[in-house]
């Protein structure tokens, strides 16, 4: 039975309707001629005959058709398989011609879509485990402020271990420090402190907007910088100490050479050279004083505070102190410290004019960025070479 099964599904179904339907003739044919025997006229006789027929041709049709709608139904399951997710079904078919091409088709595109499947779930995973072991705080919002996705070390930041996703995120921020709720209400990026002496930690915040399935949701990030900037701060440590000790030995070492100096020439009498290893010593010692005044000045500088001023009047103002090229039409408000911004200023400019460039190539330009102003000073300086290079920041 199995074997005429195969052999039925291997006959291109063409083959299989014509024989049937050749068969089916000839048999009516030789039946229309046997019922002209008994009935008067010939028209009956072929309708005897067709309807003695037809049943068993409905028969041997359904019996030809049987594995191809059997095949028609397996198709179906499997392509509702397919729109629920599960791609794992095959279909198995014995035959060839247009239905084994049918199946080939369809076998090879679950394929595909299994490949496709396995990719993305891989994919998937790596992002997933990307992001939940990040340092760095991640937390999705809707445009309602529902946590949509928050991973571990925001878990651990904001929600002290717990689960963030479908909170409200404005309940979650009440929750949290002063510090955190304040650099949030200014908007945009932002770095914050919390805690005092030993205890401050220092924070990063970013912002990023952005368009998911046509609805608008916020990427909030927050990085801990504490580890970093302690780093950095020991490496500056590190670099002001040595150019203190440098001008330190710089001034006293002249200062005890001279003293010693001063000592020998009362000792043996020469007077008429004192003062000037005394003026040495004074000038040594007013640079050193003026050295350690600079770094005071610097360690005590005031907190910037921001005040609104037009571009136009800034810059008048400061070419009123040095010459510079650029800038002349930019309009608009930019909310600074004045008086430290143009100190800052003054020194670049300054500097770039003792760069080696002419005055006419010294430029300050100011450009709008879209969140933001950035303020370019250009010269046609040789650069720092590396001695000062290395302590430039200092």
């Amino acid at each position: 039975m199995k074997t005429l099964e195969h052999l039925r599904q291997r006959v291109p179904l063409s083959v299989v309707f014509t024989i049937i339907a050749l068969a089916y003739v000839a048999a009516g044919a030789a039946l229309s001629l046997m019922l002209e025997r008994f009935v008067v006229h010939r028209i009956w006789a072929a309708f005897a005959s067709v309807a003695l027929l037809a049943p068993l041709l409905a028969w041997h049709v359904h019996r030809a058709f049987a594995p191809m709608l059997s095949l028609f139904r397996a198709l179906a399951g499997t392509v509702a398989s397919y729109r629920d997710g599960d791609f794992s079904f095959g279909l198995a078919w014995t035959g060839g011609g247009d239905l084994g091409a049918l199946v080939d088709g369809h076998n090879r595109l679950g394929q595909v879509l299994r490949e496709q499947r396995l990719t993305l779930v891989q994919r998937e995973l790596l992002l997933d485990t990307m992001v939940q072991n990040t340092p760095v705080a991640m937390v999705l919002v809707d445009p309602s402020q529902r946590v949509v996705h928050a991973n571990l070390a925001a878990r651990r930041m904001l929600g002290e271990g717990r689960r963030l996703e479908g909170q409200d995120f404005d309940t979650l921020l009440a929750a949290l420090p002063e510090a955190f709720r304040d650099a949030f209400e200014r908007g945009g990026d932002a770095m914050f402190t919390m805690g005092e002496h030993d205890d401050e930690e220092i924070f990063h915040l970013s912002r990023r907007n952005f368009r998911l399935n046509g609805r608008r949701h916020e990427l909030v990030l927050l990085r801990q910088l504490t580890a970093e900037l302690r780093r950095q701060e020991v490496q500056t440590w590190k670099k002001v100490i040595r150019v203190i000790s440098h001008e330190l030995n710089n001034s006293l070492a002249p200062i005890a050479s001279l003293a010693h100096s001063g000592a020998e020439l009362l000792r043996r009498g020469q007077l008429e050279k004192l003062p000037t290893a005394l003026a040495t010593i004074e000038d040594r010692a007013r640079h050193l004083e003026g050295f350690i005044r600079d770094y005071a000045r610097f360690a005590k500088l005031p907190a910037p505070r921001v005040e609104p001023v037009e571009w136009p009047r800034f810059l008048a103002q400061l070419r009123t102190q040095v010459m510079f090229a650029g800038s002349s039409d930019i309009d608009g408000v930019v909310r600074i410290d004045i008086a430290q911004m143009e100190q800052a200023l003054l020194n670049l400019l300054k500097n770039a004019h003792e760069s080696g460039s002419a005055p006419d190539d010294v430029q300050l330009l100011v450009r709008r960025l879209p969140d933001a102003w950035r303020i370019d000073v250009l010269d046609r300086g040789q650069g720092m070479n590396d001695a000062v290079l290395g302590n430039a920041l200092l």
